[in-house]
């Protein structure tokens, strides 16, 4: 497969995922369902009837009948077997998106036209009627027609995701930001999980269970949303929502970092320290109520600690970790000391979980944890004053980016 023709290949899919979600949040009722790739790339369930839904998107293909037939003869024989079986009618939809050509489907198609450009097929020299080989007749056909909606002018990519973004902010009464990296970012990765159930059962939920299962705390991050957005857009979008303020309050700012010890190196996690400080710590003589950010580090181990310290002594970079002598224990009040142009305090390292437990605690100022992490979450505070912001990333360099 060419780059080109990949890329064709995800738009496809993100196509087909962004109207799942779409479906799922136009639901009328809680207890109104969607099943994922069942009888068709999704099912539409609601207390009166059934809909098997297929998505095509071609933005570069002009409409031919021939890009739909195999989908509509499909159709035909699940509707077959639903008659033999006396299972309810499903109704059927496809729904795609093409660069020209839609005049050539009818705007309701009849019996003939059904038969013509979508039944009949060449199979090794030999002209073949499904609706024949089905044992269908014109009567049956009629009936399918009347379940059958074809739409070949369904919206380009960009305006059903900005569809998908509207219903969002509509159902979550969020900003704009929120909606596509928060709640949008935790709809793709609900999508995909159905989507990889074995069993039917498994890839089936209602509007209520979708809408609670993307309204959780995880982090603003995954790889499909990654893949879709791109990590340059990504960092810039994070950046402008939560570290772009020209004007920075003196809060007590804490940056939980990762880092990963088969690639760490030291230089590059004292450059990020440098960064933070230099950006978030207002300590000049003008400055009425001076401050500088807190920084703990997940996955460092205590010698490595220690020497990082050693360093940052040696380069003149004063810091603070809330021991004031050799064998002293933590003082949470030591740590949140107010830095001063006269002290010098340029950083406060907190050297396990329980030091910032502690000192979360202490503080009643205005409080905001910043956490970053390449896997699952290594830290949740409980109190509903302190804000909390879980940002997943892929490298300390991703962290600079964003800050």
């Amino acid at each position: 497969m060419t780059d080109r023709s990949a890329v064709d290949t995800i738009t496809g899919y993100f196509y087909q995922f962004d109207l799942s979600i779409l479906s799922v949040l136009q639901l009328a009722s809680a207890t109104d369902s969607i099943e994922i790739e069942c009888v068709e790339d999704i099912d539409i369930r609601t207390a009166s009837d059934t809909t098997a839904v297929q998505c095509k998107y071609y933005a570069k293909t002009e409409y031919n009948h021939s890009v739909i037939k195999d989908a509509v003869m499909y159709m035909l024989s699940h509707f077959k077997d639903a008659k033999v079986t006396g299972k309810p009618h499903t109704c059927y939809m496809i729904r795609g998106h093409f660069s020209a050509g839609q005049e050539k489907l009818k705007a309701v198609p009849d019996v003939d036209f059904l038969k013509k450009h979508f039944l009949t097929y060449t199979s090794k020299k030999v002209e073949h009627y499904h609706h024949t080989e089905l044992g269908l007749d014109d009567g049956d056909l009629g009936a399918f027609l009347g379940l059958l909606t074809i739409d070949v002018n369904a919206p380009e990519f960009a305006k059903q995701f900005a569809e998908v973004i509207g219903q969002l902010r509509l159902s979550f009464s969020c900003s704009l930001f929120s909606a596509e990296f928060f709640y949008y970012n935790n709809a793709l990765r609900v999508i995909r999980e159905l989507a990889i159930q074995q069993n039917r059962a498994d890839r089936t939920i209602t509007k209520k269970a979708f809408l609670d299962r993307v309204n959780t705390s995880s982090a603003l991050f995954n790889e499909w949303f990654l893949q879709k957005k791109g990590k340059k857009q990504y960092l810039a979008g994070l950046r402008l929502e939560y570290f772009a303020s020209m004007n920075v309050s003196p809060y007590e700012r804490f940056f939980l970092v990762e880092v990963d010890p088969s690639v760490y190196v030291r230089e590059e996690l004292k450059d990020l320290i440098f960064s933070l400080s230099k950006k978030w710590a207002k300590t000049s003589k003008r400055e009425p109520d001076p401050f500088c950010p807190y920084l703990f580090v997940q996955g460092i181990s205590d010698a490595e600690l220690l020497e990082l310290k050693k360093d940052l002594t040696l380069e003149a970079f004063k810091f603070v970790d809330g021991h004031d002598y050799l064998g002293a224990d933590f003082s949470a009040s030591s740590i949140a000391q107010r830095a001063t142009h006269s002290n010098g305090i340029r950083i406060k390292l907190l050297n396990t979980i329980a030091n910032l437990k502690e000192t979360l605690q202490a503080i009643t100022k205005t409080r905001k944890v910043y956490q970053f992490h390449f896997g699952p979450s290594y830290f949740e505070t409980t109190s509903p004053s302190v804000g909390h912001v879980k940002i997943h990333v892929e490298s300390l360099s991703d962290i600079k980016g964003i800050i």
